[in-house]
């Protein structure tokens, strides 16, 4: 549950007891990506039907600066890439540069996110730029925009996305969520535009959100993955 019941009706008592200790924190690797420190994870977690392992060599940057994210197998495993921002950023313009994703199986899953472990209250503040066929081969559709809960109706945008590079925004302000994709490498996002859609209900207000980006496997009998995948990300920009 994201938050304790009240007392009353079918409830009759709530009583909640302060934990004693705490767990260590998960082992992580560190990234220096546009200007940022990120933490690269290495512990597995269940996304999208499946148990996708993380490993810290499925990140790194080159000498442009540029981010690669892959999916590889190891000791007959696959393994996938997750890392997160070390600090909050909250309103303001968030901006990807994403070459293409083509390329990319249908139980491959590309996400920019944020999330916020302790927004429970505020379904976790997570908003999505996603990009992938959730396993189905068949669908035209192979992005969307979404905040959560995502099963409320009006909390999914999806849409075709063209190959190529594209750039993808989101812009949070009070009350708003604002996103776009666009064609091509443009940090103001001034390319022809791709699609765009405006959430105006249930959208989060700041808290403890930190920004993720994950490269990982969907359940699929139908199409399963077969080879490795990599995306590579030119730059990541914001502005308050």
């Amino acid at each position: 549950m994201d938050v304790a019941p009240a007392a009353g009706g079918s409830v009759a008592l709530v009583k909640i007891v302060k934990g004693v200790g705490s767990l260590p924190p998960l082992p992580t690797k560190p990234l220096r990506f546009c200007g940022y420190d990120w933490k690269v994870q290495t512990n597995s977690q269940t996304r999208g039907g499946l148990n996708n392992p993380y490993d810290a060599d499925n990140a790194w940057t080159d000498g442009s600066g540029a981010l690669h994210l892959r999916i590889t197998k190891k000791s007959e495993k696959w393994t996938c890439a997750h890392m997160i921002l070390t600090r909050s950023l909250g309103y303001g313009t968030y901006t990807f540069v994403v070459r293409d994703t083509s390329h990319l199986e249908p139980a491959a899953i590309l996400s920019m996110h944020t999330y916020d472990r302790w927004g429970g209250d505020q379904h976790f503040r997570e908003m999505n730029i996603e990009i992938g066929r959730w396993g189905d081969a068949a669908t035209k559709d192979n992005a969307q925009y979404s905040i959560q809960p995502f099963y409320v109706p009006g909390n999914i945008e999806k849409f075709a996305e063209p190959s190529g590079t594209l750039t993808h925004t989101l812009l949070w302000e009070p009350g708003r969520a604002s996103f776009k994709t666009v064609r091509g490498s443009s940090v103001r996002a001034l390319g022809a535009v791709v699609h765009e859609h405006l959430f105006t209900s249930g959208v989060p207000t700041p808290g403890q959100e930190l920004l993720e980006l994950m490269l990982y496997i969907v359940a699929s009998e139908r199409y399963p993955l077969q080879k490795d995948a990599e995306v590579v990300i030119e730059k990541f920009e914001y502005f308050p």
